[in-house]
């Protein structure tokens, strides 16, 4: 339905964008169909910048205008199916390439960080590279990795920006140690209830070439502030 929906408004969209192209630009919206139609516009113009690729917005209208009016296409079925998977490989390659790209930056910037960081009063690495500072030291217990426990945390770049956040969001957050980042499963470990650690975790250590979510690239370094509340 999402798929047919987003088609409609396409076409309708493009349509209108033909039909002013060749009349004066509207400077104000004053109807309802003016509003929708340059809302889907704005909506498809969107999804097309996205694409990051060039589109001929003339024979883009002039396919959706043939189809809607029954016109022998300019393309066969085939010829369509050969030339949209081309352009999937193609999109494919280049996503894959920036990945890349942005992965060895990532390694590189993360490196010289940990290097300059590790150098800094208080922050200790420990073997596998992970390093930590104490920020407050709790008289609690320790948790072993097969433990479930209950933290505050906050999630940074190292350039700062906030990915995640707990207290953000109001409340803690529980999980079995054993089954988040490997940085977080050691460092936690190291950690009494009541404990507040900032957490420096090398890209090995956290989600890799894979990156999580929008703001987590590959092989991005993590910074975290955690606060251990409880063993469960």
């Amino acid at each position: 339905m999402k798929k047919i929906l987003l088609s409609t408004s396409m076409a309708l969209a493009l349509i209108g964008w033909s039909a002013c192209s060749q009349q004066a630009q509207k400077t104000e919206l004053k109807t309802t169909t003016e509003k929708v139609s340059y809302s889907l516009g704005l909506d498809v113009g969107g999804n097309l910048k996205a694409l990051e690729t060039e589109v001929d917005l003339d024979a883009l209208i002039q396919g959706i205008r043939d189809t809607l009016s029954g016109k022998k296409p300019l393309l066969t079925r085939a010829q369509v199916n050969e030339v949209m998977r081309e352009f999937s490989r193609t999109m494919s390659a280049n996503k894959d390439a920036k990945s890349k790209a942005k992965g060895e930056t990532n390694l590189s910037e993360g490196k010289k960080f940990l290097e300059e960081n590790g150098k800094k009063e208080g922050v200790v690495t420990t073997a596998s590279g992970l390093q930590y500072k104490v920020l407050t030291e709790g008289t609690g217990k320790t948790p072993k990795a097969t433990d479930k426990v209950t933290v505050h945390y906050r999630g940074t770049l190292i350039d700062g920006t906030e990915f995640d956040s707990s207290y953000g969001r109001g409340e803690p957050t529980s999980f079995p140690l054993n089954r988040v980042i490997s940085g977080w499963t050691e460092g936690l470990q190291l950690m009494n209830i009541g404990s507040k650690y900032e957490f420096y975790v090398p890209s090995d250590l956290g989600y890799g070439s894979r990156g999580a979510g929008a703001q987590i690239g590959p092989n991005a370094t993590l910074i975290f502030q955690v606060e251990l509340l409880e063993i469960n």
